[in-house]
């Protein structure tokens, strides 16, 4: 039987409003009596040992229907303890990376590789196959036809831990591709704090060198509009009349008069870019409620404002050995990032109840200004053109979850999750202007740049608006109760409910046979100033005017049971079933007043069982042994879905979804040897297989001289690798008995990833593409090729010294990842593909007191080997650049007060 839980291991594990969701087992190994006892060291001797080492870091995790047996007298190892495999990255471990966001902390998991916008690929697999939860329950994204949220959202003052399961569980949603990452936001504290720190950055790229933005708003710097974006009282009121620009009664000169300013259109350089700078503040308390109560209060604020240029060459080709150029830009984009984040948390504990109520508010705002000049061929081989663009994004998550935990006997735990949260997108103001020179001798205007606004023969200006909100409420219950004394079983039913509505309009700008070349001389606010476009006739085209709307909905209910069972002292079993129903549906809105009949919708309605299972040796105290399996699936995400054009700012590349995409559905298998040698340390090794049919995939296309990024459901993929893993510390006090080694360790954290993957498409295989005239998946996909996102091998590796006795840690910090598939090459060319290569960076904190108070001194310093993006096409020696720019040493130093 199970023996009970010795009382220091209580004592160590108790928390006040931690895990309010994951039950830590007051159990330890099922093991004959006698002999645990002869092989487990005393509670005493256990605490003796433990006085000798740093104090061990309590972890917070939430998330629920999950039990972690914790063995041992001293063991708070969650990686070890649980019965699935999982990575968890504490707010220590978060620290050491340095990382100001948890995609970038995340960078340095097992497996893990983060590819542009924060979307974190586990094991090669794109972001589609990864789920996010915060705090246990899921999370709507602000990204436009996308239901994934990027992670980079999500500062890491504010997240106290970050859990990584990679083997599925029952308690888990379905949609479990890679992996699961679970974000746990800062608990309750213990005792009354306030922490203030702050940091500035620079890089050498952007920091006091030439770059470009445009005024906006005189509030551009707090990340919020003062009003001069607001929509223009003409736009406003035909967006909401239901007519049609087309249809010719709608006056188009009274609409574009209002909507190019010196304010929104007019690109400035600015030579001297400034620093980078951010300050945040966190404080709580808690107080005694009656004789056996506690409430807690914590709350965090933070705001950060920093730039970024990107010198970057853009290309495309005409030709499918890439012998000839389409397009050929150079160009400049600068981008000025402000983020606001608030976190309020409230919990109460009374005895073995708890609860906990989060609330986080997350603003994150990018300013960008883009100038570019370059040629197409297809337009004029001898013409320079000059394009030049300016935006505002602005992407907002509100989020309010209630957790309780109850004991209800000794035996028997119940736990709840009520959440909602919104998110918003808007993008007012995307302006697009292309100028042109002839470079013609005969042409007395050849040496300079005119937009003449007669639809990109010799100039153009567009202007789009976007806009997208989604509402997600999100609830759950987990049961858990002892079926024997070896065996625990845990029911609960989960729902979420996320409906999403998404709308761009775009405008094109039209002079009737092209303005004089006089006035196309203009800057873009005179060119477009309301006595201009009255005497040019400049009118409006609506170019979206087929499916500029759409609602897009998900409704999931979920079932599941999961046991948790030891079948001998060394050998245990968690099972489950999990039988999950989803109703997803895209549908264009109707706007107009006359509707446009439009097949662009998709409704899928799937149930599906969903079993699981792994079994764990425990081999000694030390070494495990897991094996597990499971099925499960992977839904088309919003952006894959909609039929709509959305500019990706990361990438500099537009998507468009595809209607008749259909689930994914995945087999999965790994086998894991995992060694714990120490507290703390420990060397693991893992192999995995998944197979996949109707795997969803992206490829390129060509629209109207752009490259257009969609998606299709490719027959089928497998995918396996193998993981290495190892922590070790190592004691430098034998160095000297005083100076800089006597209260040292050094550390090496290291991982390493293999991973291959092939698609297999043969003659006959089909593929559904929205309004494509081939129905052959050999047209879009290549036998053999790699999943896209999937490098073959990814290494980490963190070097650091750090001090027993106070604050003082120096980490050198290694990633390496191969080549990896972006998307499908359009037209029968090679695929594009992203070169990570190396990346090297440090990071040092230093704890002193200043004033009688603890303070941290923190500095930073990344991408040492000063290595470049680069995203490229390869046909033998040619090369077509879609994005390579250098991206800069920084360096950043940083101070934190504890009061």
């Amino acid at each position: 039987m199970l023996k009970p839980l010795g009382a220091i291991s209580l004592l160590l594990l108790t928390t006040a409003l931690v895990s309010p969701s994951v039950a830590f087992a007051q159990s330890a190994e099922p093991a004959d009596a006698e002999a645990s006892e002869a092989a487990e060291p005393t509670p005493e001797a256990a605490a003796a040992d433990a006085s000798e080492q740093p104090a061990e870091e309590e972890v917070d995790v939430s998330v629920g229907g999950t039990e972690i047996i914790v063995r041992g007298f001293v063991d708070r190892n969650i990686s070890k303890n649980a019965p699935q495999v999982v990575s968890v990255l504490s707010a220590a471990d978060i620290e050491r990376t340095g990382e100001g966001d948890i995609a970038g902390a995340l960078s340095r998991v097992t497996g893990l590789s983060v590819v542009g916008g924060g979307f974190v690929y586990v094991r090669g697999l794109g972001d589609r196959y990864s789920l996010a939860l915060l705090n246990g329950s899921p999370l709507p994204s602000p990204e436009p036809l996308k239901r994934v949220v990027p992670l980079d959202l999500f500062p890491t003052s504010v997240i106290a831990s970050s859990l990584v399961q990679k083997t599925y569980s029952a308690n888990f949603p379905g949609e479990f591709g890679g992996g699961v990452i679970n974000l746990t936001t800062k608990a309750i504290p213990r005792e009354t704090f306030l922490t203030v720190s702050g940091d500035v950055s620079v890089n050498g790229e952007t920091t006091n060198q030439l770059g470009y933005t445009y005024y906006g708003s005189s509030m551009d710097w707090s990340g919020f509009d003062n009003g001069n974006r607001d929509l223009r009282p003409a736009l406003a009121a035909y967006l909401a009349s239901g007519q049609r620009i087309s249809a010719g009664g709608v006056d188009t000169q009274a609409i574009a008069g209002q909507l190019v300013t010196g304010r929104n259109a007019v690109v400035q350089r600015d030579y001297n870019l400034p620093a980078n700078g951010s300050a945040n503040i966190t404080g709580g308390t808690n107080f005694d409620i009656g004789d056996d109560a506690t409430m807690g209060i914590l709350f965090n604020a933070g705001y950060s404002n920093k730039w970024r240029t990107r010198d970057t060459l853009q290309q495309t080709a005409s030709t499918l050995d890439l012998s000839q150029k389409e397009l050929d830009f150079q160009r400049v984009i600068t981008d000025n990032r402000i983020v606001v984040n608030g976190l309020v948390g409230f919990g109460i504990e009374a005895g073995d109840q708890k609860l906990r109520w989060t609330n986080v508010f997350i603003r994150d705002t990018l300013k960008q200004a883009r100038l570019g000049i370059g040629t197409r061929q297809n337009l004029s081989p001898t013409a320079t053109l000059l394009q030049q663009d300016t935006a505002w994004y602005e992407r907002q998550l509100v989020n309010s979850q209630l957790v309780g935990e109850f004991k209800l006997s000794p035996d028997v735990n119940l736990s709840f999750r009520v959440g909602y949260a919104n998110s918003k997108r808007e993008a007012p103001d995307e302006f697009s202007f292309e100028y042109y020179r002839s470079n013609q001798a005969s042409d007395p205007f050849g040496q300079q740049f005119i937009n003449r606004l007669n639809n990109g023969q010799q100039g153009s200006a567009e202007v789009s608006y976007s806009y997208l909100n989604e509402n997600l409420w999100s609830g759950s219950a987990d049961l858990s109760f002892k079926i024997t004394p070896d065996m625990t079983g845990t029911i609960g039913y989960a729902y979420s409910d996320t409906a999403r509505r998404t709308e761009r309009r775009d405008f094109l700008f039209t002079a009737p046979g092209g303005t004089p070349v006089v006035s196309a001389l203009f800057r873009p606010d005179f060119l477009l100033q309301p006595d201009v476009i009255d005497f040019y006739n400049i009118t409006l085209t609506d170019t979206n005017e087929a499916n500029p709307v759409f609602d897009a909905t998900l409704l999931t209910h979920a079932g599941y049971g999961q046991i948790q069972a030891y079948i001998t002292p060394e050998i245990s079993l968690n099972l489950g079933v999990r039988y999950e129903t989803a109703t997803q549906s895209v549908s264009p809105v109707q706007v107009f007043t006359v509707p446009t009949a439009s097949l662009a919708s998709t409704s899928l309605n799937r149930a599906y069982w969903l079993p699981a299972a792994t079994l764990t040796w425990d081999i000694t105290d030390q070494m495990k042994f897991r094996v597990s399996g499971s099925k499960t699936i992977a839904r088309p995400q919003f952006r894959e879905l909609i039929f709509q054009n959305f500019y990706d700012t990361d990438s500099n590349r537009l998507f468009r979804g595809n209607p008749l995409l259909t689930d994914s559905q995945l087999y999965n298998a790994e086998a894991r040897y995992e060694y714990y040698f120490d507290r703390d340390q420990r060397f693991t090794v893992a192999a995995f297989f998944k197979r996949i049919d109707k795997p969803i995939e992206s490829f390129s296309s060509f629209d109207d001289n752009s490259v257009v990024t969609s998606f299709a459901n490719a027959p089928k993929a497998d995918l396996y690798g193998v993981e290495v893993e190892t922590q070790k510390y190592f004691d430098l006090s034998g160095l000297g008995e005083e100076g800089f080694f006597s209260t040292r360790r050094a550390v090496v954290i290291a991982n390493y990833t293999y991973t291959q993957s092939k698609l297999s498409v043969k003659a006959g295989d089909p593929v559904s593409v929205f309004n494509s005239s081939s129905t052959s998946a050999l047209d879009f996909f290549t036998d053999g090729s790699p999943l896209t996102g999937q490098s073959d091998h990814l290494v980490n590796l963190q070097l650091g010294f750090e001090d027993t006795e106070r604050l003082s840690q120096q980490t050198i910090l290694f990633t390496y990842a191969t080549d990896r598939v972006t998307s499908r090459g359009a037209s029968g060319q090679p695929d594009i593909k992203e070169k990570p290569g190396i990346q090297l960076d440090f990071v040092a904190r230093e704890g002193f007191t200043v004033g009688g108070k603890e303070a941290e001194l923190k500095f930073e310093v990344r991408n040492l080997t000063n290595t470049k993006y680069q995203e490229l096409q390869q046909s033998g020696e040619n090369k077509i650049f879609y994005n390579r720019y250098k991206q800069g040493i920084s360096a950043s130093i940083g101070v934190e007060i504890n009061f």
